[in-house]
């Protein structure tokens, strides 16, 4: 563990410190296996230097596109070690998007399957086994590290209709883990970590990076992630202690942590992605005050490396605490003056050595984003991104209060930006999507909270001959990724204005999902029980057996519990991704049909 008390080490030096102090302590679990740190070493060292052979150093980027296991954390360990930046490109995107975000960023080595080279062509695409027994590559020495020097890129959404690269420094992240060391919200102790969040999702860095303080990381796939019966299993068998979660998968998978009477310990709990609700508020404080388990809400943006305010949940309202160590957090009002006074409110600008050293290759957005910071005490502080003189400030368009103790409670958005299970969402680029369709004229998006299925997102379009909803959501399908494709999608004569000649929110009609042209009655077990679910889960009174599941509004989390009906009504195992293969209600049910009969009978 580093001291506390002084300035954060650079997490590449962690890392070196934890694997020589316990070479034998098993650093990384995933389905295809595990790593002591001793390997976990050498296999960095390998890729590391198979990289420099290749021209790779300081300032560079490198593209990761892999699977969730154990390459993955070698990858990203290695693209640092050999003091690059890593990329990470999750396979699962649509390919129009990781072309994109490849060509946006400029990389030209990209560490994945020889299969990526048919989005990849002009890549020079390096596989992680390829260099595993290079002698020469595993003497590398890692690269000296600047706190100044690129750590990673992660897209965000973006208002322009394209996504933004969010560029991070590697003091930065050091910063970020230190901090949640000082904060008390990380133990002083190694402890077993599962990693669940996507690679391109921010939460990702403060879980794979805590290997580099002696943590063991547990992967978890995208079944065991979300699946409460593996989930509870995993808990127990690797013996994890750490978990974050947003909000939306806590309600997945409550049961299966406060009420499956398993023998194991919870894990401690780290929220974040999304605002916690005040009913899993108090119902995590409750748990908490009967010594069932400990969780804390951490919140912070891209822009600012992950977290930047945390708060135990313990009892009282919902809130998000009080910024981390090395974090100023300032309420400004309308008049850009900052607020002081319990109960006022404003937006939220961050400053400190968690700011992200600007969006890649767009200086003016930088700029626009990240101001100077008139609040800081002079001084001769570094620009980027500490304090003093000179030092910067993020706009993070989110409104809070001001608490009387200090703490501070999150409102909402200032600007039309959303959070759909976690992801940040700028409408404006789904917009851009649904309007690059030939035959849509122009098209606005909102969101929305369904009593059935949580926060969804609705276009409404304008097209002379309007395309079926299946037709629109197949065609952002292709640019998009999966939680930022609408799930309703109306067709309207014209966009109303108001007298401002801006959106009138108020007079578009009430979203829906559009009906199916004749309704087919289910028939048979399977497709009763599944039109029984689907109207459960989706909230609908009745189900057709023509119906389309992600057409009737559902989604990645709903499908969950679709799953999770399936297993206890039919102890039949169906993954995610076979909904999304099987859309159709029917289809659904032959497929349930098939795995049934071929299935071994159960004594």
């Amino acid at each position: 563990m580093t001291d506390l008390a002084q300035k954060p080490v650079d997490l590449v030096t962690r890392f070196r410190a934890a694997a020589q102090h316990a070479p034998d302590r098993i650093a990384v679990r995933g389905t295809d296996g595990e790593l002591t740190f001793a390997e976990l070493d050498r296999r960095t060292a390998q890729l590391a230097g198979a990289l420099a052979s290749r021209g790779i150093g300081v300032g560079d980027l490198v593209g990761v596109s892999l699977p969730r296991t154990t390459q993955l954390v070698v990858s990203l360990l290695a693209v640092w070690r050999a003091g690059a930046a890593y990329l990470p490109l999750d396979p699962r995107y649509p390919v129009e998007r990781l072309e994109f975000m490849a060509k946006d960023a400029g990389i030209r080595v990209l560490v994945g399957a020889p299969s990526h080279a048919l989005w990849a062509s002009g890549l020079d695409v390096v596989a992680p086994d390829s260099v595993a027994d290079d002698p020469e590559a595993a003497d590398s020495k890692p690269v000296a590290a600047n706190p100044l020097d690129p750590a990673y890129v992660i897209y965000t959404s973006g208002s322009t209709g394209r996504p933004k690269g969010v560029q991070v420094g590697r003091g930065s992240v050091a910063d970020l883990v230190t901090a949640l060391e000082r904060a008390g919200v990380y133990a002083e102790e190694p402890r077993v970590v599962g990693w669940n969040a996507s690679v391109s999702f921010d939460s990702s860095v403060k879980q794979w990076a805590r290997i580099c303080r002696g943590d063991t990381i547990a992967i978890l796939d995208e079944d065991q992630r979300t699946d409460p019966v593996q989930l509870r299993t995993l808990l127990d068998a690797y013996g994890i202690q750490d978990l974050d979660l947003t909000p939306s998968l806590w309600e997945l998978v409550r049961t299966c942590l406060l009420d499956s009477g398993a023998d194991g310990p919870l894990p401690r709990l780290f929220m974040g992605g999304e605002p916690v609700p005040e009913r899993t508020w108090e119902e995590m404080s409750k748990a908490t005050a009967n010594g069932l388990l400990e969780a804390v809400n951490l919140y912070g943006p891209t822009e600012c490396t992950v977290d930047a305010t945390s708060a135990w949940i313990t009892g009282g309202e919902a809130h998000i605490g009080h910024p981390l160590p090395g974090t100023r957090a300032y309420v400004v009002g309308d008049d850009l003056r900052q607020v002081t006074a319990p109960g006022e409110t404003g937006e939220l600008y961050l400053a400190g050595e968690g700011l992200a050293l600007g969006y890649l290759n767009r200086s003016a957005l930088t700029a626009e984003r990240f101001v100077a910071d008139p609040f800081a005490a002079n001084g001769d502080g570094p620009s980027l991104p500490g304090g003093g003189q000179g030092a910067r400030m993020y706009r993070t368009g989110d409104q809070v209060r001001l608490r009387a103790d200090g703490s501070l409670d999150f409102i909402g958005r200032v600007d039309r930006q959303v959070k759909i299970r976690g992801y940040r969402i700028e409408l404006g680029e789904v917009e851009a999507a649904v309007s690059s369709h030939p035959r849509v004229t122009t098209a606005v998006l909102t969101g929305y909270r369904d009593p059935a299925l949580g926060d969804r997102l609705v276009a409404y379009y304008v097209a002379a001959e309007p395309p079926t909803g299946a037709e629109l959501r197949d065609h952002c399908a292709a640019a998009l990724p999966e939680f930022m494709v609408p799930s309703v999608f109306v067709a309207v004569d014209a966009i109303p204005l108001t007298v401002n000649g801006k959106v009138d929110w108020e007079a578009l009609p009430a979203p829906h999902a559009a009906p199916v042209e004749q309704f087919v009655e289910p028939r048979g077990t399977v497709e009763k029980l599944l039109a029984e679910v689907w109207s459960e889960v989706l909230g609908r009174d009745r189900i057709s057996a023509d119906d389309n599941f992600f057409a009737l509004g559902g989604h990645s989390l709903v499908a969950l519990r679709v799953i999770s009906r399936l297993k206890r009504e039919l102890g039949l195992a169906v993954r995610t991704k076979e909904v999304y293969q099987h859309p159709q209600l029917r289809e659904l049910a032959g497929y349930v049909e098939a795995k049934l009969a071929a299935a071994p009978e159960t004594p």
